[in-house]
């Protein structure tokens, strides 16, 4: 028992050091840097020396030690206030209940949403208007005589349409109800499920989380800790932003930073939907047959019905 704990002592001082105080150090460095320099002299490298001497001067080890006991509590304590603002940053991100947000922000978020929505209406109109003209392309070379003849007109149809699908894709894969790509990426699982199997996704998932095998749970767990990885980030370019009302370079890190977990975070909303819709067609069957329904042949809405209804402990309804 001994050993053990002094194994998972350590895994948690390296999650520590990993997580909170190595990051934390580099902002806190960071920091000092930029209330050191200020705006006036962002790149002085003399003065930044200069006063490193100075807090480092011989005969002053008490003074030292002090200093650097504080410098690991502040990067620890930044660590701690990155994740913090993390939650947050996923918050808005994922917009889920962003109704009962406060007023100013409930308002921009409206705003957002039906902008984001008008956008897709066009995507997809477009979308169908290069369908047609590929289908037609298509067509016409059937009758010519020379098909090779039509060969650069149906390329040219087939890339306006592959142009008309990115655009639809990178707004929505169903009509945006949240004011944000990744919010919508996340609800368009539920939206589908429900219109095509007549699932509740909130209701059934955390019994198909339970019955699934452990190498499902694996990936969707990496795919989720990838997430929370990126806003993570995100929440450092918050931090950094701060830094940049003192120190100009601080915004050019900040975007920086925080464009990178935005980036990541896209991608990895992308494959968490995809892994959380994939194991819900791929497992319902056998969390019915887990239930005691009857379930033959390919999933449909009658399978997805009754196991949301026994579910909700409302019994099948007739």
């Amino acid at each position: 028992m001994g050993g053990l704990l002094a194994e998972l002592g350590k895994k948690l001082a390296e999650r520590w050091l990993t997580l909170l105080v190595l990051p934390g150090a580099l902002y806190l460095a960071t920091l000092i840097t930029a209330v050191t320099l200020g705006h006036a002299r962002p790149i002085d490298e003399h003065l930044m020396a200069t006063r490193l001497d100075q807090w480092a001067m011989p005969g002053r080890t008490g003074r030292v030690v002090v200093l650097l006991a504080a410098f690991l509590l502040g990067s620890a304590a930044a660590g701690v206030a990155a994740q913090a603002l993390a939650a947050m940053v996923e918050r808005v991100w994922l917009a889920e209940g962003w109704g009962s947000w406060p007023p100013p922000l409930r308002q921009a978020a409206a705003r957002l949403t039906r902008r984001r929505r008008s956008r897709w209406s066009g995507a997809v109109k477009g979308y169908h208007e290069a369908r047609e003209e590929a289908a037609a392309a298509l067509a016409r070379a059937r009758l010519e005589e020379a098909p090779a003849s039509g060969a650069p007109g149906r390329a040219a149809s087939l890339s306006r349409l592959d142009a008309a699908r990115r655009r639809l894709r990178d707004i929505g894969t169903e009509e945006p109800e949240r004011p944000t790509w990744m919010g919508d990426r996340m609800q368009a699982v539920a939206i589908r499920l429900d219109r095509e199997l007549d699932l509740d996704l909130a209701t059934v998932w955390p019994y198909l989380w339970l019955t699934a095998p452990e190498t499902v749970r694996t990936e969707i767990t990496a795919a989720r800790e990838t997430l929370g990885r990126a806003t993570t980030l995100a929440g450092w370019g918050v931090l950094y932003a701060a830094v940049g009302a003192l120190w100009w370079p601080g915004l050019i890190i900040a975007a920086a930073v925080f464009g990178t977990g935005w980036r990541r975070a896209r991608t990895a909303v992308d494959a968490y939907a995809e892994l959380v819709e994939a194991t819900v067609r791929l497992r319902t069957a056998a969390l019915a047959g887990d239930l005691g329904l009857e379930h033959t042949g390919p999933l449909g809405p009658a399978t997805g019905k009754a196991v949301t209804d026994l579910l909700r402990h409302r019994g099948p309804v007739p």
